[in-house]
């Protein structure tokens, strides 16, 4: 399993590296045309890297146009061994967004939609999943069941469970990494930026890297010794009722872990679509 894991990432980075190859030919390009001279070296230099790209890591034709190109791979999972899951599906394996902003509204009965910003450049499947599963109204009427000890809303599984989501998985593509400790005794040497800023959002699977349907929503810094939630995007609109949130109360859940809203946190609705032009930063990893 663990192989496999391993094989779907590297082919998906593999995919990720060429299309941002191709990226910077396309920049080049654009630079040699404004200014009348060029970059042509450059560009040759670039596409030939592209090509020994292709060769190396599969058995993709090197004239291949991107969009026939997969750019997320999707791990099945059995609902005949867990019940938990709820089949919708799978998503597409091409024509996902890699770059820019992707808006999704979270609107909850306890005030004024939460907006956030996906980021389909550092988060291209995880944003491609949320967006998937959102247009199969896979969040609607929904509760999210546990307000953690560490800062975040926890939402996405019909279920309340934990182990509920759709009937296949995504790795983690942005998984923030830890800063070596400091020499220093300075406590300005000692401060960090923390991993999982205030207003991130992040995916969660369980075990971690199997992600589906399950998100955080963090409603204070965290910065644990091993992240493990890869960063799918960041709040930017509806701070309010995530602070309103974050007050409600917790009791114990069926584990004895004091994380179960004494209110229910109902997702009304969850939708999905294009950011406008002055999109929301992006979800960027701290290192």
């Amino acid at each position: 399993m663990a192989s496999s894991r391993d094989r779907q990432r590297k082919l998906a980075r593999a995919k990720l590296d060429r299309q941002m190859v191709r990226r910077a030919v396309k920049e080049r390009r654009k630079r040699r045309m404004l200014a009348g001279v060029g970059a042509g070296v450059a560009v040759l230099v670039i596409v030939a890297g592209v090509a020994w790209m292709g060769g190396a890591f599969d058995s993709d034709d090197t004239t291949t146009d991107a969009a026939d190109q997969d750019v997320c791979l999707w791990t099945p999972q059995n609902a005949s061994t867990n019940s938990n899951l709820k089949d919708v599906g799978t998503p597409p394996t091409k024509d996902i967004p890699t770059l820019g902003t992707q808006t999704m509204t979270v609107t909850t009965n306890q005030g004024a939609p939460i907006v956030v910003g996906l980021d389909s450049e550092l988060s291209p499947c995880g944003t491609a999943d949320i967006t998937y599963l959102a247009s199969k109204q896979f969040y609607d009427n929904t509760d999210c069941h546990e307000i953690t000890s560490y800062g975040a809303l926890r939402c996405g599984d019909p279920s309340g469970t934990g182990l509920g989501g759709p009937t296949y998985s995504i790795y983690n593509e942005n998984v923030p990494t830890a800063p070596e400790p400091s020499a220093s005794p300075a406590p300005e040497a000692n401060a960090k930026t923390p991993l999982y800023p205030k207003g991130t959002v992040a995916l969660i699977g369980d075990p971690p890297g199997t992600n589906g349907s399950q998100f955080l929503i963090f409603f204070k810094d965290y910065s644990p010794p091993t992240p493990e939630y890869s960063i799918v995007g960041k709040v930017t609109g509806g701070q309010a009722t995530l602070d309103k949130i974050a007050k409600i109360p917790t009791s114990n859940n069926d584990a004895d872990e004091k994380v179960r809203p004494t209110q229910k946190i109902t997702i009304k609705t969850l939708t999905v679509g294009d950011a406008p032009a002055s999109a929301a930063p992006s979800a960027s990893t701290q290192s």
